[in-house]
């Protein structure tokens, strides 16, 4: 017989849901444009960024990790699932190249 040992490991995030993000996005548009392309130089585009680091930093704004005092406040009632959700919609969209 072997021992079973307890796990560890947190478990997985559900799968994220692009349409439900994509409802979000809507709260990010002004800056980020509609489908993660802004128009203002001074604000990142999202669209196309891998969906783990657009995580990684919708969390350290949401966790104080990151300062800016308007994603602070943007990102302070999102759930985790809501910010998977943003992740996976930005990420499935396509980035543009830049005019010249």
């Amino acid at each position: 017989m072997s021992a079973q040992v307890p796990s560890t490991a947190a478990a997985a995030p559900p799968p994220a849901d692009v349409e439900a993000g994509k409802v979000l996005a809507k709260n990010c548009a002004a800056c980020h444009g509609e489908t993660g392309i802004g128009t203002n130089p001074a604000w990142p585009n999202f669209a196309g960024q891998k969906a783990g680091y657009l995580v990684n930093v919708l969390k350290a704004f949401r966790g104080g990790i990151r300062k800016d005092p308007m994603m602070a406040s943007v990102v302070r009632g999102l759930s985790d699932a809501d910010i998977n959700n943003l992740a996976a919609y930005y990420a499935s969209q396509r980035c543009q190249p830049t005019k010249k």
